[in-house]
């Protein structure tokens, strides 16, 4: 069964977002456009060999906490090896460190194709991928030989420890302590819960990246270190010695359930040792190089498990027989056979919605990765530029596409009816698995606040400004054909409305009255991002109709169309939703902020 569509992500790779101008930079001198094709290829095979065909087994089949241990569905081993075999875990990393230096846009369109594969697979490697990372760009040169090879190889898995009981996400109330001793590392006590690949019977060992206070550390978070703490220390010899860290419980979820979320113990035993990590109190700094990652990650995660549903929605819809169309006096005649459910147009709606949702994402994502890429081998200026937009972006790109790829599954069951709720089909699996990407690497109000408070005013609008200046790029480009100048008029009216909502927030912020100017913020993401989609939907309409003018391009003229015709959809059924939410944050009524008298009873 189809679940993504790879044409699509080789026409934002090439087309759109010009992956191959990489290639002009030394990082990336060992790659060409052969090679970056070999990569999705490579993705795509093992994605249908060792992801795919295990992804409901995953799900009823879930981890479970047995005697004291943890055990995932077997499969996970395999996957872990022939991921770790053709050098997955590290493919992004620099060549000193065992990586292939490929570029992170190409990685993320082979994540992509993962995802969309098994979601619940990939974040056992993505989260080893970025915890060793974070030893290797921050840690001592003896942490990065004991742990980092292992990591890299498969042999052992990598995780981030922050979240604690009392504190959730906020992580200034964490208490997990970190004592000094003599001999050079610490002792650990405390516990971590939510532990995402935490613990399993498919890993030799795990390396928890964890938050910890310094005894005397200052209050908040400029008092939190980053520690690595193993479920095993390594011995000189090469043998492991359990270092008191102990899985307690395994939490049982509604979605995901084939990817292990632990509960931790440290230092039970007084004998939990943890090694730092860079510089004391510096800890939160460097752990957002892996939260930053991550949150581009469940973006490409959401947005491949959208996909996986898209296409099973769609076979359904090409395949199942249901009612008549009306004929042109607007009735049905009985005596026609029965025409297959594509044929309805609102069931064609639905699936275009899944489509614009899933395609507009994937090229956010891919833009969002394009420019980490750029900030990394750009200087001075253009890296600043690259660097200040990738913080703007990151919290849509890992919103937009839980929260919208969410609504494009829940029109995919629509689509299916009652055996959409049906264990039969996987459209409930899928609902189920992305309900959670919400919820990871902070939630949809913290992304928000994040967005409104943080990178909208970020070096007094710098940001901002530079992303207006893309999309106005974007905008030129456009106007050079006939057929996309209303769309063009369209953006640039809705980032006008967009300007007079930030002319009516701003003040508040300014006058100190944080609570006033923050308190809809989750309505901001919902049209801020709704535009930044557009936006995306207008570069691919751009090009689509380039390649249809130009004739010979990589795709066929029914491809390109059918991407000009997705964005007129989106354009149609998803921007103008915009205007209401300006309506809501330019209203003066204040109804969620707490008052003299409480009202929620």
């Amino acid at each position: 069964m189809k679940y993504i569509n790879t044409d699509h992500l080789r026409f934002l790779l090439y087309e759109v977002h010009n992956a191959e101008e990489l290639l002009q930079y030394e990082r990336f001198q060992a790659f060409d456009k052969e090679a970056f094709d070999m990569m999705l290829d490579t993705a795509k095979d093992l994605a249908d060999k060792e992801f795919f065909p295990y992804y409901v087994a995953m799900d009823t089949d879930p981890v479970r906490y047995e005697d004291g241990k943890v055990i995932a569905h077997p499969q996970l081993k395999n996957i872990i090896k022939k991921s770790a075999e053709i050098g997955w875990i590290g493919a992004s990393f620099d060549e000193a460190h065992g990586g292939m230096q490929l570029p992170n846009t190409v990685f993320g369109a082979a994540d992509l194709i993962l995802n969309a594969a098994n979601n619940s697979a990939v974040g056992y490697l993505g989260l080893t991928s970025g915890a060793a990372r974070l030893i290797a760009s921050f840690g001592e040169q003896s942490l990065y030989d004991t742990y980092v090879p292992k990591m890299m190889a498969g042999d052992w898995m990598g995780s981030m420890a922050l979240t604690e009981p009392q504190a959730g996400s906020s992580l200034s109330d964490i208490t997990t302590s970190a004592t000094p001793t003599d001999d050079g590392h610490y002792l650990i006590k405390g516990q971590k819960i939510f532990i995402s690949g935490g613990d399993h019977q498919c890993a030799d060992n795990f390396v928890h990246l964890m938050l910890a206070r310094i005894e005397g550390a200052p209050a908040g978070t400029k008092g939190i270190s980053l520690f690595v703490v193993p479920k095993y220390r390594p011995e000189a010899d090469g043998s492991l010695t359990p270092n008191d860290v102990t899985t307690v419980a395994d939490f049982q979820k509604m979605g995901q359930r084939g990817y292990a979320t632990t509960h931790l113990m440290m230092g039970e035993k007084e004998d939990c040792r943890g090694w730092l990590v860079g510089q004391p109190h510096l800890g939160l700094k460097y752990m957002f190089q892996m939260m930053n990652a991550a949150r581009i990650e469940v973006g490409l995660s959401a947005t491949g498990t959208a996909s996986g549903a898209y296409y099973a929605s769609l076979l359904y819809a090409q395949e199942r027989a249901q009612g008549r169309r009306l004929s042109k006096d607007g009735r049905k005649n009985p005596s026609q056979e029965p025409t297959l459910i594509i044929n309805h147009p609102d069931v064609r709606r639905m699936l275009f919605l899944q489509k614009a949702i899933v395609e507009g994402a994937m090229s956010l994502l891919l833009d969002c990765t394009k420019m980490h890429d750029m900030a990394d081998v750009s200087e001075g200026e253009e890296a600043e530029k690259y660097h200040l937009l990738l913080e703007l972006l990151t919290p849509i790109a890992k919103t937009y596409p839980s929260e919208m790829g969410k609504v494009a599954i829940d029109n995919g069951l629509q689509v299916l009816g009652g055996y959409g709720y049906c264990m039969d089909f996987p459209l409930q699996q899928y609902y189920r698995d992305i309900r959670i990407m919400t919820l990871y690497e902070g939630t949809t109000g913290i992304q928000s606040l994040d967005l409104l408070g943080r990178k909208i005013t970020m070096k007094n609008g710098a940001a901002l400004q530079l992303l207006m200046d893309e999309v106005q790029q974007t905008m030129e480009a456009a106007m050079m054909y006939e057929e996309l100048k209303p769309y063009v008029k369209q953006l640039g009216e809705k980032l006008a409305v967009t300007q007079q909502v930030l002319q009516h927030l701003m003040p508040y912020a300014m006058q100190g009255n944080h609570e006033r100017f923050l308190a809809d913020a989750t309505l901001f993401m919902e049209m801020a991002s709704t535009i930044v989609v557009a936006w995306q939907w207008l570069k691919m309409g751009t090009a689509a109709k380039k390649a249809m003018l130009a004739g010979g391009g990589a795709q066929s003229n029914e491809f390109y169309a059918s991407k000009l015709h997705t964005m007129k959809f989106f354009f149609k059924y998803e921007l103008p939703k915009t205007l209401t939410h300006a309506h809501v944050l330019m209203d003066n009524e204040v109804l969620t902020i707490v008052g003299e008298e409480e009202l929620i009873r």
